[in-house]
């Protein structure tokens, strides 16, 4: 097995995976399903085309640069005559992820050429948050875990004490995490979701 690394930086980042109505939070790392929409965007598909096969590809992120948490707060209007609500939508603010996907190397080519000259305009999370390049660092010809552990550090290292280790999330399916962020459906009449399990280790901070 091969792994795709890719790169996922921007001024602004928001990854919903418990986000209804007028609340509209990000988790504190990239979802799988965000991961898979961005590929799937790279490769062209329609929101009502089956996604399967990057379903089944593995996958784990890496935090080099957790950033901040921010919240946005609007008011709005459906229509002229109703009554104004309130409506808050959290982002993350100069973060810096590593993401990696585990699959057939012939697969990774043609996923890796997407990403670099995408069909439809890729965003990390929310159409608003266009991502800073490069996004894709290239296939390494290790596995997902091996190559999130060895690949240089991407944060800005500043002048106060750097991390000492860097979290990595990954799929695995003895995993005592659950996310419900697998995409079953992305149509707009119908989203779908349904949960994958995955871990967490450590990685101590890169040289």
């Amino acid at each position: 097995m091969s792994t795709l690394l890719l790169r996922l930086a921007a001024p602004m980042q928001s990854w919903g995976l418990n986000s209804k109505f007028t609340r509209r939070q990000t988790e504190r790392e990239p979802t799988k399903s965000a991961v898979i929409g961005l590929l799937a965007c790279a490769l062209g598909r329609k929101r009502t085309e089956s996604v399967n096969d990057l379903n089944s590809l593995k996958y784990g992120v890496r935090t080099d640069q957790a950033g901040e948490l921010l919240t946005d707060y609007q008011i709005a209007k459906r229509e002229e005559k109703d009554n104004p609500f309130v409506s808050y939508r959290q982002y993350l603010s100069d973060a810096i992820f590593l993401a990696g996907i585990e699959g057939e190397e012939s697969f990774l080519r043609e996923l890796e050429a997407a990403v670099r000259s995408p069909v439809y305009p890729l965003f990390l999370g929310r159409r608003s948050c266009p991502p800073t390049l490069p996004i894709v660092l290239g296939i390494r010809t290790l596995s997902l875990l091996e190559a999130l552990k060895t690949e240089p550090y991407l944060g800005k290292v500043k002048t106060e004490r750097p991390p000492e280790q860097l979290p990595i999330m990954l799929d695995d399916e003895a995993g005592w995490i659950m996310h419900r962020d697998l995409p079953v459906s992305f149509s707009q009449e119908h989203r779908r979701y349904t949960f994958r399990s995955a871990e967490v280790t450590y990685v101590s901070f890169p040289d």
